[in-house]
């Protein structure tokens, strides 16, 4: 059984992946062995590299952990949800686009049919807490007494399943609820602009710069740039950013700063010194583009501290960019 529950929290890794999910270090799983215990994603590492060998398998009653690699920094979380329902035997923490747009309100905007209440049942969200903190353990813990799919503010979803397949089942689920919930709320922001084109030149200057435009983008490079409001973007790129005018000298002197700017009327740039480095900031900063513009929407400020972002920003930078690939 043990054996079983460590294959399938790594195969499980490479699912959301693919699914987009998860990205990244970012978000867990666990699956239970039995009624003590469960094997969890280890901290840091990649779930590309993720192997089966690679699963620690934590016990909650004694607060040990066996395998060669530390349970995820958010193993309470995962032990509140199994202690709260004996039933679930699978649990995922996500960090999907749309729901983390909709953990920065609240669920007023969310539209579901009886077909989805019945799968889905109540969404909570949980109130904030630095990650793998006690706080943030207490405050979803709390929200689990009365839902199994928690939003977790600034930070994701966490989602209880009678199995894998339910678990990974609601999560799109959820997904395409909160999808539609933003689409309706934000509508088409896109205008009738004509878009400038970065220089291909500097593009090209190296194989780790990506460009990438959508209309959140665009909207915020045009607003001057956004502070973060989720913590993967605080962790990952820093407090706020930047944009600056479609000209080279500006571009690379922000990118100097920074491993990614807006670029007004044009998109994004991102420079950094590994390739999926680069793909991983583009998705990050897509959706919190889109996660900003939403809470614009609603009339909500939602930026994470000045603290709480340097604090996040400096222990990634100290530990978790180091592990990703184990």
């Amino acid at each position: 059984m043990e054996k079983a529950c460590r294959k399938t929290v790594a195969e499980t890794g490479r699912i959301l992946l693919e699914k987009g999910l998860v990205a990244r270090t970012w978000g867990n799983i666990s699956a239970r062995v039995d009624a003590n215990r469960f094997a969890i994603s280890p901290s840091g590492l990649g779930y590309e590299h993720m192997q089966e060998a690679d699963v620690p398998v934590y016990d909650m009653a004694t607060d040990t952990y066996e395998g060669s690699r530390k349970p995820s920094s958010e193993k309470k979380i995962h032990a509140a949800s199994y202690r709260l329902y004996p039933d679930v035997l699978f649990v995922i923490h996500t960090h999907q686009d749309y729901a983390t747009a909709i953990s920065l309100t609240d669920t007023k905007d969310l539209e579901m049919t009886e077909e989805e209440k019945a799968v889905l049942g109540k969404i909570a969200i949980a109130d904030y807490g630095l990650p793998g903190t006690k706080k943030l353990s207490a405050n979803v813990e709390l929200a689990l007494k009365d839902a199994r799919i928690v939003l977790m503010k600034h930070h994701g979803a966490l989602i209880l399943g009678t199995d894998r397949e339910d678990a990974i089942n609601k999560a799109e689920l959820l997904e395409a609820v909160c999808k539609r919930a933003v689409v309706k709320r934000i509508g088409e922001i896109a205008e009738n602009r004509q878009t400038e084109q970065v220089d291909e030149k500097l593009l090209a200057s190296s194989e780790n710069m990506l460009f990438t435009s959508t209309p959140e983008i665009l909207k915020m490079a045009d607003k001057g740039g956004f502070v973060a409001q989720i913590d993967d973007m605080a962790q990952m790129l820093g407090r706020k950013i930047r944009s600056v005018p479609n000209d080279n000298a500006a571009i690379l002197h922000a990118l100097n700063k920074q491993d990614a700017v807006l670029v007004k009327n044009a998109g994004l740039v991102i420079m950094t010194e590994q390739k999926d480095d680069a793909e991983a900031l583009k998705l990050l900063i897509e959706k919190a583009a889109m996660a900003k513009v939403y809470t614009l929407s609603r009339g909500i400020q939602a930026d994470l501290s000045l603290f709480d972002c340097m604090l996040m920003r400096c222990v990634y930078k100290m530990k978790y960019s180091k592990k990703k690939e184990g």
